[in-house]
């Protein structure tokens, strides 16, 4: 089985490195949240102090706010990306405006974007 069918196996090897330890799972994207909320299941059974969230795009179709609602997920940060359809105590929203807004200014003036990133 792959990490998409099984999320426990993909977080199985690093079981060492999460008890007692503050967890953070980097994703592009988060659709219905199913996969994410097993995840940190599966790291706060291997001990972990609590586990947090980053992700681009919230798609959060079907069950997905009730999924991290019932989670132990303690926060899921999202960008502005794709507006949410509702609020949860959960979902912290993170502008990308001002990154946009240096790279358009950035290409209009002819000037490098690589700075941007560093």
């Amino acid at each position: 089985a792959n990490s998409q069918s099984n999320p426990a196996r993909s977080t199985s090897f690093r079981r060492m490195w999460n008890k007692g330890k503050n967890v953070l799972i980097i994703d592009d994207m988060i659709d219905t949240g199913s996969t994410i909320c097993k995840v940190a299941e599966t790291i706060m059974g291997q001990g972990a102090v609590s586990v947090r969230a980053i992700c681009t795009h919230p798609v959060l179709s079907g069950q997905a706010y009730e999924n991290i609602e019932a989670s132990p997920l303690v926060e899921v940060v999202v960008t502005d990306t794709i507006p949410l359809q509702r609020q949860s105590s959960k979902l912290n929203v993170v502008s990308v405006a001002p990154l946009f807004a240096k790279a358009i200014k950035r290409i209009n003036d002819h000037k490098s974007m690589s700075s941007l990133f560093e």
